[in-house]
């Protein structure tokens, strides 16, 4: 990769579509925040806890994750968390970001719902004012779970509705298909909320189908699977489904094995809307602009190409159109004013 293109990905205008916020928990906030909640942790050192981030496959990295997750307690500890992503999400020239957050990995530890939301809504705004970067957040149910604490989750996401643009679904994908999860997803349809989930990342195409036909989803995170089956790749293509795609993580967790073999270049000549997103930064070695790079240095596509996943995230968002418009504007006047 030449430092032209590097200089030119990094500096494009984008947004981030699949990001988990608690997935942006780096080791020396973890004993921060242990500190400050006077909570043991099994780690020594932040070099400890870096060298356990080594992953076979996504349980290993869940394991670890929810140990993780346990040192978040208060308002302040989720505000903190979300001011600290959004600082380097503006490093990154991110415009707009739609955040994931497991409500069930706190409440299941006692914390009350509205203390994790109300913190990250505070440090969303807080993003707003100190950096103009917009944003949305996501529920996502845990789908190792049983149907029943889906159900329980929304029902306390209920005086959020007006603030929350929409639910998904992550954690352990095999063995727990979208359909498990199709009636509470039907019933956060009736409020009016937005659908994703992921599907395809360990999962067989069928569960991409599942996501599709059962959920109805809005936009697809990750999917990389789906190029396994031509007519899938066709339907995705033909409805414009967005799909939110994770280089490092699909690095660190053996969906591919080597990043030179990273799909993404396939996906867009199939004519798929893909996009670039970190995932789990904090986890996986890399924010919004090191996974830009990382395809980057394949030297496969173009500058051309990474304008057109940038264009793909602001289209693949749930901003009105006219704020869609707007960003797809910056996109044009920052190629123009880079000649290219």
């Amino acid at each position: 990769m030449t430092s032209d293109l590097d200089s030119f990905v990094a500096g494009l205008p984008k947004a981030e579509l699949h990001l988990h916020i608690e997935g942006s928990l780096e080791p020396e906030q973890m004993f921060e925040f242990a500190r400050r909640n006077r909570i043991d942790i099994p780690f020594a050192s932040v070099e400890e806890v870096r060298a356990a981030y080594s992953f076979s496959r996504l349980q290993d990295f869940l394991d670890i994750y929810y140990q993780g997750a346990n040192v978040l307690r208060t308002e302040e500890d989720f505000r903190d968390l979300a001011r600290a992503y959004f600082a380097r999400a503006a490093a990154d020239n991110v415009r707009h970001a739609e955040i994931f957050f497991d409500p069930q990995t706190h409440t299941a530890r006692g914390i009350p719902f509205g203390v994790v939301a109300d913190g990250l809504l505070a440090g969303m705004a807080d993003a707003q004012a100190e950096h103009g970067i917009t944003s949305r957040l996501i529920l996502c149910f845990l789908r190792h779970l049983e149907e029943a604490d889906a159900f329980e989750t929304l029902e306390q996401a209920a005086p959020y509705y007006d603030r929350i643009a929409g639910v998904g679904l992550d954690s352990s994908e095999l063995g727990h298909p979208p359909e498990k999860f199709a009636r509470v997803f039907a019933a956060a349809r009736s409020h009016g909320l937005k659908l994703v989930a992921h599907a395809g990342e360990e999962g067989p195409p069928e569960y991409v189908a599942q996501a599709l036909d059962l959920l109805e989803i809005d936009r697809l995170d990750h999917g990389n699977r789906s190029l396994e089956d031509p007519l899938l790749v066709t339907r995705l293509a033909r409805s414009g489904m967005t799909l939110t795609v994770c280089p490092l993580s699909n690095l660190k967790l053996c969906v591919v094995e080597d990043i030179r073999q990273h799909p993404i270049e396939r996906m867009l000549r199939l004519g798929l809307r893909a996009t670039i997103n970190s995932d789990d930064p904090a986890y996986f070695g890399g924010y919004v602009n090191d996974n830009y790079r990382a395809i980057a240095g394949n030297g496969t596509l173009s500058a051309q190409d990474f304008v057109t996943l940038a264009r793909h995230s602001f289209l693949g968002s749930f901003l009105p159109d006219g704020e869609v418009s707007a960003h797809l504007a910056a996109i044009d006047a920052y190629v123009a004013g880079r000649g290219q």
